[in-house]
């Protein structure tokens, strides 16, 4: 099994665009799923990505293109580079986690999984988890991925992209680093003060109807009126 090419999808590009190779050997060169070459031919993935020429990188020669082309059933190989990159010895720095070829494709379940369920965690934070790109975070969380109608979140614990203890870490280191609220010195008042019926005072005493009113005056006025009539009765018969 053979290292993927520099700029693998810039090379997928390049090759749908001018070679008659098939997706599955693209995919196979460019350790690529075969459905995001398909969607790079159909221009739904990759777009503004210019093609890089693997022929002029030297990671490709043109004979091995010819033999995939004439055996669909042809791995094309990696040509060794023309030029040796010196060995770095400084501190080796700790890069993206390794991911196993048959655990990648699991990968964007994963991060929508985190997505989900974590949305605290930074790009950077998913990136060290599942050994991902920005990019293809950044595809997912707008749904903008070339697989996006398929994926469904995974935890990655149970997928063996990470451990428990290191998505814990990451969670917690998440959670610090979560600004706490400002204090504002506003309380909310108890229920019990914002539920109680207002007490009426001086100026909101209820006010009589004044129907009722002048019910109770009309009454008055009978009561007058039964008097006045009872003393004239009694003047006539004496």
């Amino acid at each position: 099994m053979h290292e993927a090419p520099l700029m693998p999808k810039a090379t997928a590009v390049w090759l749908v665009e001018n070679t008659a190779l098939s997706f599955d050997q693209v995919a196979d060169f460019c350790k690529l799923h075969p459905l995001e070459v398909k969607a790079i031919a159909d221009g739904d993935a990759a777009q503004g990505i210019k093609g890089l020429d693997p022929i002029q990188t030297g990671q490709l020669t043109r004979e091995e293109i010819e033999k995939g082309v004439a055996d669909p059933d042809h791995k094309l190989k990696l040509s060794n580079p023309k030029v040796a990159l010196p060995e770095s010895k400084g501190p080796k720095k700790k890069g993206p986690r390794y991911t196993p070829v048959s655990r990648r494709q699991d990968r964007p379940n994963a991060i929508l999984w985190l997505i989900r369920n974590h949305p605290e965690l930074k790009d950077a934070q998913i990136m060290r988890l599942v050994g991902t790109t920005k990019t293809t975070i950044q595809g997912i969380r707008e749904r903008t991925h070339w697989n996006a109608a398929s994926l469904s979140p995974l935890d990655p614990v149970t997928l063996g992209l990470c451990s428990q203890i290191d998505l814990d870490f990451e969670v917690q280191r998440a959670s610090k680093e979560k600004p706490v609220p400002a204090d504002t010195g506003v309380t909310l008042l108890p229920a019990g003060v914002t539920t109680a019926p207002a007490q009426p005072t001086g100026d909101d005493m209820p006010v009589q109807p004044k129907s009722k009113q002048k019910d109770e005056l009309n009454v008055d006025a009978v009561f007058a009126k039964l008097k006045q009539l009872g003393g004239k009765s009694e003047d006539k018969g004496n």
